[in-house]
């Protein structure tokens, strides 16, 4: 009992203390020291202190160094950084884009009058217009047969006619422009000047004072999936959306530690639309929300691990079945397979993916103590061996069954009409596409009845000691995050409702272990108390 409670504090120390240090961290993205005496000569002034007429201009060009031609696409000639605006130019693609080409942005600031090729206080960027994605496959009804028509699933031809390949990478067309100028006042220490900064800073000498251009940042963060247009060989002309707006300084540097993770994650082999899973966790969420989805994800995955911890440990010494609905047990490992086909179906970010995969083994592991399998292998062909249940199992099962054969009244109709519905109204790419939705909304709508006949045998054993409480809880108060959350983001009603069906079934179990009270002093068929059992095999035998 000593090594399990050090371990688990042992755990929640490690907890803190990340929690506390990431804390730590952000502070130091988000304040930077200001010069304390303007008058140093260490102190960097920022050039728009002067009130300088400036112009924004925006390029495209097929290199980004803008060897080989450059077109000027848009201008704002009395270019006010303190005022946002949204302006959609059409952009012509040269023939090399429209040959699955890339194209790119030069965005400049530069005094007004003046050429930016010619400003020697200009400050520019470069961003790609169009990224490299997989189409997206086409959907069809399978009942007629006939396309989505939905215009990003409309058949692609190629130059010969014949339909083009599907799992080949083509250029996409990025319909979004973000730019955002850092509009205040800041005087930087050139001693405390934060190195995330470094690399948008432009300085010169003006007499005796050292001043810094505008910090310009183009968003990548912004660039989202949704707003991807494939580009082919008709593709003369496309709309692209300019849209810009002030920044603070502590935004930016937030934002520009975001857009190196997201970075990172595409060089280690992430898709577009994993970081586009990513992206849209800080795009689509207020800042101060993020911060609280930040404690609040840290705290899930706290409760996972020791929900995690708990429930292997409690399954590792798991000898009976008695009490314990064993229908409940196998469902859970299916609904957990059929989830993680699903996300594969999906192509799901791998954040999410591989845990789905992990559990699903767990799953099936448990199934295999709970049934009492054994498997020999003779040779290459393996020879399953189910256990004998004793006489309290049997009469268990006998409960259990009689709890799914109430359930299927209410299941089996409303699973089937939900199929059937899919089939006739809704599209998919395939029938393995339908039949792995069909399942998985089954799972997620009615899942959460599978909880019901453990309830049952519950009531007709009078008792809830057989059950992992310590793992329970830990898994309830992460229904219980989920829940408030549901409320704090905007979500439809139907979903708010979903996310606490399983809140209610947990009660009414809270119920039944205030109703049947566990007698932690009674001996059991095999002479051990309730804290005995709790005790390593190893430590019972020593006492």
């Amino acid at each position: 009992m000593f090594q399990k409670t050090s371990f688990t504090t042992l755990i929640v120390g490690v907890f803190v203390v990340y929690v506390l240090h990431t804390c730590w961290v952000m502070y130091g993205i988000v304040y930077t020291k200001p010069c304390e005496n303007p008058k140093f000569d260490n102190c960097l002034k920022p050039y728009l202190a002067g009130k300088t007429r400036l112009q924004l201009s925006i390029y495209t060009a097929l290199r980004p160094n803008a060897d080989g031609g450059h077109t000027l696409i848009h201008k704002e000639e009395n270019f006010d950084v303190e005022s946002k605006f949204e302006r959609i130019v059409n952009v012509s693609l040269p023939k090399k884009t429209r040959k699955n080409g890339t194209l790119y942005a030069m965005v400049f600031v530069h005094q007004a009058g003046m050429s930016p090729w010619q400003d020697p206080r200009q400050v520019h960027l470069v961003t790609q217009l169009t990224t490299y994605m997989i189409p997206k496959p086409l959907e069809v009804s399978l009942i007629s047969g006939e396309e989505a028509p939905k215009p990003e699933q409309l058949k692609r031809k190629t130059s010969t006619g014949g339909d083009s390949a599907v799992d080949r990478p083509v250029s996409h067309w990025r319909s979004r422009l973000t730019l955002n100028v850092v509009s205040e006042d800041f005087v930087f220490d050139r001693d405390f000047l934060p190195s995330d900064v470094h690399r948008y800073l432009k300085v010169f000498q003006n007499g005796k004072k050292m001043v810094y251009l505008p910090l310009l940042f183009v968003d990548e963060l912004s660039n989202r999936v949704k707003d991807l247009m494939e580009i082919n060989s008709t593709s003369i002309e496309l709309p692209l959306t300019i849209s810009y707006d002030t920044i603070s300084l502590g935004k930016l540097r937030f934002w520009i530690h975001m857009q190196d993770a997201v970075y990172s994650l595409q060089q280690f082999g992430f898709t577009e639309k994993d970081a586009d899973e990513i992206k849209g966790i800080f795009v689509d969420t207020n800042l101060y929300l993020l911060a609280l989805t930040f404690f609040v994800a840290a705290f899930h995955l706290l409760f996972d691990f020791l929900a995690f911890k708990n429930d292997i440990s409690f399954w590792k010494q798991k000898k009976s079945m008695v009490g314990m609905s064993s229908k409940a047990v196998l469902w859970r490992c299916f609904s957990t397979i059929v989830i993680f086909m699903y996300l594969f179906d999906e192509q799901t970010s791998l954040l999410v993916l591989i845990p789905a995969g992990i559990g699903s083994l767990i799953e099936v592991w448990k199934v295999k103590k709970a049934f009492k399998i054994q498997i020999i292998w003779k040779g290459v062909r393996p020879t399953f061996i189910f256990g004998k249940s004793d006489e309290s199992e049997r009469r268990t099962e006998e409960y259990d069954t009689l709890a799914m054969k109430y359930l299927s009244y209410l299941l089996y109709p409303m699973c089937i009409g939900g199929a059937v519905y899919a089939l006739v109204f809704l599209r998919y790419k395939s029938w393995y596409s339908w039949i792995i939705n069909s399942l998985v909304n089954g799972v997620y709508a009615f899942g959460f009845l599978f909880m019901l006949p453990q309830l049952f045998v519950n009531y007709k054993f009078k008792s809830v000691a057989h059950l992992p409480w310590k793992a329970f809880m830990y898994k309830a108060f992460n229904t219980f995050i989920d829940d408030i959350f549901a409320f704090i983001i905007t979500m439809p009603t139907s979903h708010r409702l979903a996310c606490f069906r399983d809140d209610v079934v947990f009660l009414v179990y809270l119920y039944q272990r205030w109703l049947y009270p566990v007698d932690k002093t009674r001996m059991n068929e095999y002479g051990l108390s309730y804290d005995e059992e709790e005790k390593p095999k190893g430590k019972a035998h020593e006492d």
